[in-house]
């Protein structure tokens, strides 16, 4: 296990973080329909709260699997309509809810088509955009950064984002390309220049796109909020919250993409290390505003290229643990819970990603060996995870529930587990998904 080779938190962090918590646990800002439905998120909230500073066991392991799209599923929304009807996939899910009873949720539905349609997102195919409307979204890999520009993103993010990134991947903002570099609008010679650009037909045309997009964008999240409202007044916390990712994988899924980022490590190691670290804070910093904004001290950080087989040990501590780590002691030092979704396995890396701060982070695996994970990363975090999908979508609810009491005994003992599912639920049998939630709270009371 790797000690002390970058920054440590101090005991302030630890403060922040019980504060957060508290804060969320107590549910202070929640105008709950009823004193049983206070009790009933507090109870719960503090299993959770528990789970994550691996106190001793409570009462019960905390049971929060990963949805997927099997809400929508459930009532036969085709994935089309979820993007499309925000009513629609409200009931969707306010149906899935009043039917399964889970005791947490991770969001509200708030992806729409008609935002994407408006910006012509190029990065994605979605339901009626490029597929056909009973198919879920899918990710389009482009170079949509070029090799000879990371000096660009390294010397200011935010300008190459808006100015490069932005006309790529958006096609309704392709006008955003000639704004100029705004630090130097520091003198009043410079204004005219600096206003000029947005006389152009194309760049009235891409703030136009993005005032309508916007105005979409807030309209559905408005409905998203208020089904929100309604299961927190019912008692049900939220464990979802802001959304950030790996520095590597920011460049290797969205900038480079896969081909490229791996002769990059070859090729470009330096300005490969080098902007990852450029973006570390950059990260930290969208994670913090987002949790300030929403009051959610979880950071939803799903892990793409860091799976084992994808790159050697060497590899990832050389380019992808260090600035992801860099994120992870960031966000702890503010307080926040950083949530890493370990796609695929992690077995490989378990000792590695040991060196973090005690009771500070969720780890959510998907296929990694859980008894392993408990013997490392689980002495230090909270574990969670891995029922297969697979499994979910093939097997039998007996053996469902099999599983999930295996699971339980290797990864719940002595606290210190949230029980999940390893990628979600979508195209689960219904009644596999019943065996899981039987499962979890048959099997999940501590004796």
């Amino acid at each position: 296990m790797m000690k002390g080779r970058w920054l440590e938190i101090g005991p302030e962090a630890y403060q922040k973080q019980e504060a957060r918590l508290e804060s969320w646990a107590g549910g202070g800002r929640i105008e709950f329909k009823s004193p049983e439905a206070a009790a009933r998120y507090k109870e719960t909230a503090t299993l959770f709260k528990d789970a994550i500073q691996l106190k001793k066991p409570p009462r019960r392991v905390p049971l929060d699997p990963s949805l997927g799209s099997f809400p929508m599923e459930y009532s036969g929304l085709s994935p089309y309509q979820a993007m499309y009807d925000l009513d629609a996939a409200i009931r969707a899910a306010q149906r899935f809810f009043d039917d399964f009873q889970p005791e947490a949720y991770a969001g509200a539905p708030a992806l729409s088509g008609e935002v994407l349609d408006l910006l012509d997102f190029k990065m994605y195919q979605w339901p009626g955009h490029g597929l056909s409307k009973d198919r879920d979204f899918q990710y389009v890999e482009e170079e949509y950064m070029r090799a000879d520009e990371y000096q660009d993103l390294i010397d200011d993010p935010t300008g190459w984002f808006l100015t490069a990134y932005f006309p790529r991947v958006f096609g309704s903002l392709a006008g955003l390309e000639n704004l100029p570099i705004l630090p130097s609008v520091n003198e009043i010679v410079m204004v005219m220049r600096a206003v000029l650009p947005f006389a152009r037909p194309e760049a009235r045309m891409a703030l136009g796109s993005l005032m309508a997009a916007g105005e979409k964008a807030a309209e559905w999240l408005e409905g998203a909020r208020a089904f929100s409202a309604t299961l927190l007044a019912r008692g049900c916390p939220a464990t979802g919250g802001a959304f950030v990712k790996a520095p590597f994988d920011v460049i290797g899924d969205t900038l480079r993409g896969t081909q490229q980022v791996m002769m990059d490590m070859f090729r470009r190691p330096d300005d490969l290390q080098e902007a990852c670290d450029r973006l570390a804070p950059v990260m930290v910093k969208a994670g913090v505003s987002a949790a300030d904004r929403s009051g959610s001290p979880f950071i939803g950080m799903p892990l793409h290229k860091g799976a084992d087989g994808f790159m050697s040990e060497k590899q990832f501590l050389t380019f992808y643990w260090p600035s992801l780590r860099k994120v992870l002691i960031g966000l702890i030092d503010a307080g926040l819970v950083p949530l890493p979704f370990a796609e695929g396995t992690y077995n490989t890396r378990l000792e590695i990603i040991s060196d973090l701060p005690k009771g500070t982070t969720i780890w959510m695996f998907d296929k990694t060996d859980m008894a392993r994970a408990k013997e490392t990363i689980g002495q230090v975090a909270c574990i969670k995870g891995n029922v297969p999908l697979d499994l979910m979508c093939t097997g039998k609810p007996e053996e469902v529930r099999r599983y999930c009491k295996d699971l339980i005994e290797t990864a719940g003992w002595n606290g210190g587990y949230i029980f999940s599912t390893g990628a979600g639920l979508q195209g689960a049998r219904t009644e596999n998904v019943r065996a899981l939630f039987d499962a979890g709270r048959e099997y999940g009371a501590y004796s």
